[in-house]
């Protein structure tokens, strides 16, 4: 609908009120039938400008869009068209929501800050739970390569790429009913591949070197001293959840862990890859994870003693990269 059509139809409607509340009646010599006529023309109008509005509304608010994220519907794509619609992202972690798909899109995702290493950014994407409606691919120079398909992607698993690997093409399936179908995903942007790799690489199983450790303990988003309490598998997911008592909370983003009562200490939890092999075991460790999709990863995990080792060293040389007490 063009912005000139709401107009006209805005102005009708406003003339015809003006027509109905001031305009001379042949009938007037009974008031009632004035009156009757008057409320009826008067409900009709406001009828025709609530309409109007509805419209006026539909029009300007099928889409959402920020620099982080877009939430769109396919209502509004031309079925008759074959447009695809540009998207562009321009955060490091967003998210992107299409309810009733139609048609495609294209989304273009990029950082705000320029890097001359742009073509070794790293894409991972976490599709929403009940993500329907559409398959999404990689495109790169016309050629479309799968990524995740709506019947057999499982659920909460992430997808990674490089961003020199192309763009996201999201193309609407043919459905007979397109209503409840919503298809959406979070993602982030990495600028190498290593956090990128908590998802879906071995190398993430092997232990911190002495350097690593240290800086992980400085700058994660979560550090805490605790107890492996109970250690879950999941098979499908592809991922083991480590369940941890902690006796001490150096740093965390987000509220994972949690106070038990009184008790001084707190419970919480860490998701790990499956074939890292993570078992129960007995004595204190360093837990180090960061935080993606809403879930801490883990990152290094040595025993508590030996970290406090390791940092009295770096402590002794002047060579530490932060203060943490080792008590």
């Amino acid at each position: 609908m063009k912005p000139c059509d709401v107009e006209l139809k805005v102005f009708t409607a406003t003339e015809r009120l003006r027509f109905v509340l001031f305009a001379p009646l042949p009938w007037r010599s009974d008031p009632r039938r004035i009156e009757k006529n008057r409320r009826k023309m008067l409900s009709t109008v406001l009828d025709s400008v609530l309409a109007v509005l509805l419209v006026c509304k539909a029009a300007t608010s099928q889409y959402s869009i920020n620099q982080c994220s877009w939430k769109g519907s396919g209502l509004t794509h031309n079925a008759h068209s074959r447009d695809i619609e540009q998207v562009y992202l321009r955060c490091s972690e967003g998210s992107l929501e299409w309810l009733y798909p139609t048609g495609a899109l294209r989304v273009n995702l990029r950082t705000n800050t320029a890097t001359a290493s742009y073509k070794d950014l790293t894409v991972c994407i976490k599709p929403f739970k009940d993500s329907k409606g559409a398959n999404i691919y990689l495109e790169k120079v016309g050629n479309l390569k799968l990524l995740v398909s709506e019947e057999d992607h499982i659920p909460n698993k992430v997808y990674c790429f490089s961003v020199d690997q192309g763009a996201l093409f999201i193309q609407a399936t043919p459905q007979m009913d397109i209503s409840r179908k919503i298809t959406g995903f979070q993602y982030e942007l990495f600028k190498d591949r290593t956090a990128a790799n908590l998802h879906n690489s071995p190398a993430s199983c092997r232990p911190c070197n002495d350097t690593e450790l240290l800086i992980a303990a400085c700058t994660s988003d979560l550090v805490v001293r605790g107890s492996i309490r109970l250690v879950s598998h999941d098979l499908q997911q592809e991922e083991s959840t480590i369940d941890i008592f902690a006796d001490k909370i150096y740093r965390q983003k987000s509220k994972t862990f949690q106070p038990i009562g009184k008790s001084g200490k707190w419970l919480g939890h860490i998701k790990t890859l499956l074939h890292c092999g993570v078992k129960e075991g007995e004595g204190d460790f360093l837990f180090v994870g960061s935080m993606h999709f809403g879930e801490v990863h883990l990152g290094c995990a040595p025993r508590y003693k030996d970290f406090k080792r390791i940092y009295k060293d770096a402590r002794d040389k002047g060579e530490n990269p932060c203060q943490l007490s080792t008590d």
